[in-house]
């Protein structure tokens, strides 16, 4: 519950401040990619301005998301190599605890033998 409100506090103010954005940039403007030739129209884009707001949004977000994950490796690494031992270690304990049962049932007295 306290997540759903969370979530609620930081997307609705998101959202309405990105549809702010885009109602108040909606005029077109030109990305010139030739910064010797500003004019040439083969190297240049043309939309609306929320647009490309939008892109350089999403750009930084991959880009953090991005070194977010490549920070974290190490952590990860980490996780499998103790995964691998945790699975190893599971494994010797189920073997000694197999042994011990089949102890336990060959020191049983037989009920033939009374």
């Amino acid at each position: 519950m306290l997540r759903k409100i969370i979530t609620l506090v930081v997307l609705v103010p998101l959202g309405i401040v990105l549809i702010v954005l885009s109602v108040t940039n909606r005029q077109s403007v030109t990305l010139a990619l030739n910064p010797f030739r500003p004019e040439d129209q083969v190297l240049s884009l043309t939309a609306p301005f929320f647009v490309f707001l939008f892109v350089a949004l999403m750009i930084g977000l991959l880009a953090g998301s991005f070194a977010t994950w490549l920070s974290q490796g190490k952590h990860r690494k980490r996780a499998r190599v103790e995964k691998k031992t945790a699975l190893k270690w599971q494994a010797e304990a189920d073997k000694h605890k197999n042994r011990a049962e089949q102890i336990a049932v060959q020191a049983l007295p037989s009920p033939q033998s009374k």
